[in-house]
């Protein structure tokens, strides 16, 4: 008999675990082990060390911090998140997609100083954590889902871009005073053509970076281990570091993180804050996006609240562990897969495997250049570049296609985080928007289909005499209802006969607010003191029982609601004696 998919396990977890305990479905995955799971698990992880090294190091240089940092940044988060997280596959750590946004916070406010760095990383991760833990436990992980897709590929796409760049100097062996994605191009050029490229560094680099690129198709070979591996060799064996223009990472402190309380001053809070919270947005986002596409495949249910918690939790033990803001990953966890991992064994796995690295062999990578740590975030960051489904977007949605580009071009001038802030603000106005813009349509009966419908889309369709049928598709709330009041009465005003009662089809109104309750009332009083009755069809239990509380449907009185546009017209034929045929 084959074993049980371990995915399976985060969906009875309400009911095996109660209180406290229903937070750590890692007890959940504890308990339902099978020993057939062990040697693919432990496997797994190994193969998934090769890949947590040199990544974790890249993304801290990436950063900002020194390279062990991103080692302490892997090891913490893993075991947190295999007893926290609802996912059984799902690997985190430092990643690219958040590289920009620490360095944006990290860089100016350090001033080259590697302790006052990691301190405002690892608050960068406390604030992270504390969020996403605050928002899990309120349930709001449907936060992420207000972004749309377009906007989620134009922030993804301009922090690509933004890494790119930033790592674009350490590949050419150069050093550039950072002043934005825009200015550092130029800032490069300028010392290109003035003759400081490193072209032993850049031949390393883009020989790691070719390697990492060419042998991506084939995941059966771990290209990024190679390709770094052969650059460490190299420098070593033709003894390129130093002196010949190739700097290298040198040996790594020997011991394992140790707990510490991150500590800034007050004036770096509210910079922090902001990037802290950033952080959380797109960590939650990518993370949410992965989890769930791995949940599908495994035919399984991942709770996005819990997957919040869990994330909140690995960003908050990685900030007291010297460490800094963590995320999914869309190329480790894919390795794990790949390699046979059932559950979050793997992870913990991995992270042993990393602290014995650096407890037995912390000279390991000493000879490891930089412009192939550069290399590799290069690789990774193209790795989040989409392209092809913003070309399917400008084919069927031009607007959302240039909604895209703009969002892009935001965090590509603008930097990560006052880019990713205004691709909030676009969010927020898109979808105010969509409800302050709605469709609406005045019904008519055509011949040969049942219902009512659309009489711009249907211009034979029948109007019944003396009646007007309004439909608006959308909630009703402060920003459209003026509007609504407006587009009411202009089709009042159109009504080739005269109007002798309204009927809402009130169908698609999901919601009211008091701002379109009291507008509604005054409607009514309008349409009043012109002899036009108002009625109101197919509204919604949840939406009548708020009229009930805004005191509008004892003021407008049970008879003007009909249970169906089709008893509305009925019961308008009947009380006005109109002879017609639906």
């Amino acid at each position: 008999m084959s074993s049980p998919d371990p995915g399976r396990l985060s969906r009875p977890l309400t009911s095996d675990l109660r209180g406290w305990r229903r937070w750590l479905p890692g007890l959940q995955t504890a308990r339902h082990y099978e020993l057939a799971w062990l040697p693919r698990d432990i496997l797994a992880g190994l193969v998934l060390t090769t890949m947590l090294v040199p990544v974790g190091i890249a993304y801290a240089v990436a950063s900002g911090v020194p390279g062990i940092y991103g080692l302490y940044a892997t090891i913490i988060p893993l075991v947190a998140y295999a007893l926290f997280g609802p996912s059984r596959i799902l690997v985190l750590g430092p990643d690219s997609s958040l590289a920009a946004l620490i360095l944006a916070v990290v860089l100016p406010l350090s001033a080259g100083d590697p302790a006052r760095a990691i301190a405002l990383a690892g608050v960068m991760a406390v604030v992270s954590g504390v969020a996403c833990i605050l928002a899990g436990v309120l349930r709001l992980g449907f936060i992420t889902e207000l972004l749309s897709k377009p906007i989620r590929y134009g922030y993804m796409n301009g922090i690509a871009f933004v890494v790119i760049v930033n790592q674009l100097p350490k590949l050419f062996g150069v050093s550039i005073d950072s002043a934005g994605p825009v200015r550092d191009l130029v800032q490069l050029g300028t010392s290109v053509l003035d003759g400081a490229t490193s072209w032993t560094a850049l031949g390393i680099g883009a020989a790691t970076l070719a390697v990492i690129l060419l042998l991506r198709p084939w995941r059966q070979i771990p290209g990024m281990l190679v390709a770094v591996v052969a650059a460490t060799v190299a420098v070593g064996l033709f003894d390129l570091g130093g002196g010949a223009g190739v700097e290298v990472l040198g040996a790594l402190p020997q011991g394992l993180p140790a707990f510490q309380v991150p500590w800034i001053s007050l004036g770096d809070l509210g910079t922090v804050v902001i990037g802290g919270c950033t952080v959380a947005l797109v960590a939650f986002a990518d993370t949410s996006v992965l989890s769930r596409a791995y949940a599908a495949r495994s035919r399984s249910y991942v709770d996005p609240n819990q997957e919040m918690v869990a994330l909140g939790v690995a960003n908050l033990a990685a900030g007291l562990f010297q460490g800094f803001p963590v995320s999914s990953s869309s190329s480790r966890t894919p390795v794990a897969e790949a390699a046979g991992a059932r559950t979050q064994l793997t992870g913990v796995v991995g992270a042993a495997a990393v602290a014995l690295m650096l407890l037995l062999a912390p000279d390991l990578l000493a000879n490891l250049p930089t412009s192939a740590l550069a290399a590799v975030v290069i690789a990774s960051a193209i790795g989040l570049f989409e392209f092809a489904d913003l070309r399917r977007i400008f084919r069927i949605q031009r607007w959302e296609f240039w909604l895209s580009m703009g969002c892009f071009a935001g965090v590509a001038v603008l930097g990560a985080i006052p880019g990713i802030g205004l691709a909030i603000v676009v969010a927020v106005i898109e979808f105010l928007w969509d409800g302050w813009r709605p469709h609406f349509a005045v019904l008519g009966r055509v011949n040969g289909i049942r219902g009512f419908h659309d009489i711009k889309r249907y211009p034979d369709a029948r109007l019944v005499p003396g009646l007007v049928l309004f439909r608006w598709d959308a909630p009703l709330f402060f920003a459209n209802a003026e509007l609504f009041r407006e587009r009411v009465l202009r089709a009042v005003a159109a009504s080739p006969t005269p109007v002798r009662r309204l009927i809402v089809a009130a169908e698609p109104v999901t919601s009211v607010d008091v701002t379109s309750a009291d507008m509604f009332a005054e409607l009514g009083q309008t349409l009043r003191e012109a002899g036009i009755e108002l009625h109101l069809a197919e509204v919604k239990d949840p939406v009548k029982d708020k009229l009930k509380r805004f005191g509008l449907f004892e003021s407008l009185g049970p008879a003007v609601f009909h249970p169906t546009v089709g008893a509305a017209v009925d019961d308008y034929l009947a009380n006005h004696a109109v002879d017609w045929q639906p």
